[in-house]
């Protein structure tokens, strides 16, 4: 057991003390875990400069990492499942995700109960931090890594890579993940010496644009104070006459401490391990019989790292996770087990591109590597049974596809026994919410309004089947993603063909649409130290998306009842508005939605292909019953659970409102 202390900060009633229905009172505990590790050991040899963190006597590396929990009082009572959820960007969101909790857009301490599904249905819901760079605050949960030292007492040597692309002009930029600036802040990764001639910032157009080298005189470790003047800083970079919007700007850099972050992949499974074990400081003690992990966006690319280095078990066989929920994840991995990784960073080429990608060996074409993703996993006794779950925007960046095709082809490939994957159609990264808005919470701006599709009813049908195949041995429904063997697989050109005959429809220039492709980062990228920027060495890997239908909404899939009984096209790309520079490059998480007409004449007079809701329905209660009818088709199909049938045809029914209303007063874009 590497838990070897829970020292518990916090322990008091949920939401006054509520009850959920037969399972009664739930308490929420707030605790910092203490974790031993061995630096030797099967498994934690793994971990990228573990060998290099400060040991005790008893040669084992400690650190400590943030845990929160949400227990029935009477765990006798419960459904003996741990849901174990993985915090995105130090954010706990399970229950806001299945509960369909309305949060704000801004980190909070507070877990909003939304309608209640998990504790009326007896889940024991608890958080692992495990991110080094997230500071650390009631609102946000974090890791405190230990760091790398070299056999002199000094940092080890390697540059780190920051990109980063202002959706606005602006002089100077913070030294941290800029992507998800609009969500929270991280820790600032300082420079060893902000007079280093050794760093190195470029800048391109397009992802695939030639990078050119600003000259160092141009540009400093500084910033702007408020009287204007620029000075020292070694949290930020200022460049003379500022960056610019839409442009791709890239830092190289030697940081300054060197964080062994893949101690947080450690953490995860040992805090897996002790919520199940009966150890006395655990308040879980003798109730659990299954812990499912889930993780969202970059904490479900996490957990595909943890299932290719084959965590999921301790020397003696447990494993920690009988189940994995791995939302969003694409084809990709991350910035999780490197030296000097930035756990948070999403589209820039690096150690989470590389092959493998689906999970059954296959052969590199560029490498002649033969691998799959979960290698390591299915040699385990008690392989996880887990679900891939995806949106259309993970198949639009160019990697969902990857998972299930071969690399050299793009031809369908097997699926392994103890997996499935699941689409959700017509939908971008994160749920789709009203009002109609063209501009996010991360600074960016789109050419199109955003996708407003809320694929969540879909989401916790997949929880209650992955419950359901591990406790009761219940096959879960089958796959469905898009595939060569069905003709629902496509190439993008494909589809884009088909929505520009949409009137208004702003479309992607598709020679932004990239795909993942080999890379080369250097000869010791084995030992997880890159040479940056990581360099292209081949073609990029062949990727598909679904089909579409007439009305441009995606064929593949587990199709919600408002995407089959459509009141717009939905996309799971949404081009940069040319206001914030980039054109026709792709906003990373987003999707489109380009309503339909709501009258056959307003159709006609703009030309559009695609039959308005007056042709289509008549009227919002014919509308309304065709939804419950093809809600209850996915209830039937073990798609949909039955309690949100209702729910769905209340969702729908906005988004038809919705359109109508945005036909009256259009929200430009």
């Amino acid at each position: 057991m590497a838990v070897v202390a829970l020292e518990i900060l916090s322990r008091e009633p949920y939401e006054g003390g509520r009850s959920w229905g037969g399972v009664g009172a739930y308490e929420r505990i707030e605790a910092v875990a203490t974790y031993s590790v061995d630096p030797l050991g099967v498994g934690d040899s793994s971990i990228v400069d573990l060998d290099l963190a400060p040991r005790g006597a008893d040669g084992r590396v400690t650190f400590t990492g943030d845990v929160s929990m949400l227990i029935p009082t009477d765990p006798a009572r419960a459904n003996g499942t741990v849901l174990l959820d993985v915090p995105n960007r130090g954010r706990r969101i399970a229950v806001s995700t299945f509960n369909r909790a309305q949060t704000p857009p801004t980190p909070t301490a507070e877990i909003h109960p939304g309608d209640g599904y998990l504790f009326r249905e007896g889940w024991s819901v608890v958080w692992c931090g495990w991110q080094w760079d997230v500071p650390r605050s009631p609102a946000r949960m974090g890791l405190d890594a230990p760091r790398a030292v070299d056999g002199h007492g000094g940092v080890p040597t390697g540059d780190m890579q920051l990109r980063f692309q202002p959706h606005h002009a602006r002089a100077d930029v913070l030294l941290t993940d800029q992507h998800v600036s609009g969500l929270a802040t991280h820790q600032p990764i300082s420079p060893a010496d902000i007079d280093d001639l050794e760093a190195r910032l470029t800048v391109s157009d397009g992802l695939d644009g030639e990078p050119t080298l600003i000259p160092r005189a141009s540009w400093r470790f500084a910033r702007v104070d408020e009287g204007g003047a620029v000075v020292p800083a070694d949290d930020h970079v200022w460049l003379e006459g500022g960056f610019e919007a839409g442009r791709i700007y890239d830092l190289i850099y030697q940081p300054r401490e060197a964080p062994v972050a893949g101690t947080g992949l450690l953490a995860l499974r040992d805090l897996g391990l002790f919520v199940r074990s009966n150890v006395e400081l655990n308040p879980l003690a003798d109730h659990v019989n299954q812990v499912i992990v889930t993780g969202q966006s970059q904490c479900g690319r996490l957990l595909r790292m943890f299932l290719e280095l084959g965590l999921n078990q301790n020397e003696d066989g447990t494993p920690a996770f009988d189940g994995v929920l791995a939302h969003i994840a694409g084809g990709r991995r991350g910035e999780f087990n490197h030296r000097f990784a930035q756990p948070s960073v999403q589209p820039m080429a690096s150690f989470g591109h590389r092959f493998p990608f689906a999970d059954l060996p296959q052969t590199d074409p560029h490498s002649g590597q033969v691998a799959g993703l979960l290698d390591r996993t299915l040699t385990h006794s008690a392989p996880p049974r887990v679900f891939f779950t995806d949106t259309a925007a993970e198949y639009w960046r160019g990697d969902a596809s990857l998972a299930h095709t071969d690399a050299a082809t793009g031809a369908d490939v097997a699926l392994a026994d103890n997996v499935r994957r699941y689409l959700f159609s017509s939908t971008q990264h994160g749920a789709g919410f009203l009002p109609f808005t063209d501009e996010a919470i991360f600074g960016s701006r789109g050419a199109n309004l955003f996708n407003i599709v809320d694929y969540t009813p879909l989401l916790r049908a997949a929880l209650a089947n992955l419950r359901a195949w591990i406790v009761e041995g219940v096959e879960p429904p089958p796959s469905r993603i898009p595939t060569s063997a069905d003709g629902t697989a496509v190439e993008r050109a494909e589809v884009l063909e088909v929505l520009g005959t949409i009137p208004g429809m702003n479309l992607p220039d598709p020679s932004q649409l990239v795909s993942v492709a080999p890379l080369d980062l250097g000869t010791d990228a084995d030992e997880g130290v890159g040479t940056f920027p990581a360099k292209v060495v081949g073609p990029r890997y062949p990727t598909r998306v679904s089909a579409v239908d007439e009305t441009g909404n995606d064929r593949a899939g587990v199709v919600s009842p408002d995407v089959s009984e459509p009141v717009a096209t939905h996309t799971g790309f949404n081009p940069r508005h040319p206001t914030t520079g980039g054109p026709g490059q792709l906003l990373d998480y987003l999707g489109s939605t380009m309503p339909l007409a709501v009258t056959a004449a307003e159709r006609l007079a703009a030309g559009d292909p695609r039959l308005s809701l007056e042709e289509r329905y008549g009227d919002l209660a014919t509308y309304q019953q065709r939804v419950r009818e093809a809600a209850e088709g996915l209830v039937a199909d073990r798609y949909l659970l039955a309690e949100d049938i209702e729910r769905c045809v209340r969702i729908a029914s906005r988004r038809y409102e919705a359109v109508v209303e945005n036909a009256a007063a259009p929200i430009g874009v």
